[in-house]
């Protein structure tokens, strides 16, 4: 699997996707707001998160954030959303890393790879303490940070929140 920012030439890939979560009543996490705010404009969304990269363009209290897509091959499997800034909103609510995996890839390991993959990024960053959050009712997602070593730190409003240290280089 790798991680990439999107370009023009994923637009088939993610409609495709994007389509895949809508039928199967599924969000895609990390990238609602941009891709509200592009009103589905493919090449708008891609504007909207290079901007977002430095600055809150969406105005989401996210602060910036770098989205990728995960693709295996020439696949795409998901999204990772990196919040570079410890925001009120990203240490209240959403954490430094969202991710999704397109409902028909899930229970194979691929949320796992991605998880791992934007840690190395988030260390890239130098971010040295990553906040994850997931739904109490989201097991599938606990596993997924508690693989990667997540800590329970507790639970807010249905919300439970992980921290993983990262290593220093």
């Amino acid at each position: 699997m790798e991680l990439r920012r999107p370009i023009l030439q994923d637009k088939q890939d993610f409609l495709d996707m994007q389509a895949e979560f809508e039928r199967f009543g599924s969000r895609a996490s990390g990238n609602i707001y941009a891709w509200q705010k592009a009103d589905g404009n493919f090449e708008r969304w891609l504007d909207l998160l290079h901007q977002q990269e430095t600055r809150d363009v969406l105005e989401s209290g996210l602060g910036p954030f770098v989205l990728y897509l995960s693709y295996e091959g020439n696949r795409l499997l998901g999204l990772l959303a990196l919040r570079t800034t410890n925001t009120p909103t990203v240490l209240s609510e959403y954490g430094h890393i969202g991710y999704c995996i397109r409902p028909s890839e899930r229970g194979k390991g691929y949320a796992k790879e991605q998880l791992r993959l934007g840690l190395i990024e988030a260390k890239a960053k130098a971010i040295s303490r990553v906040l994850l959050t997931c739904h109490v009712d989201n097991e599938a997602s606990r596993r997924t940070i508690l693989s990667q070593g997540g800590q329970l730190e507790n639970q807010v409003d249905g919300t439970e929140r992980y921290w993983i240290e990262l290593e220093e280089a």
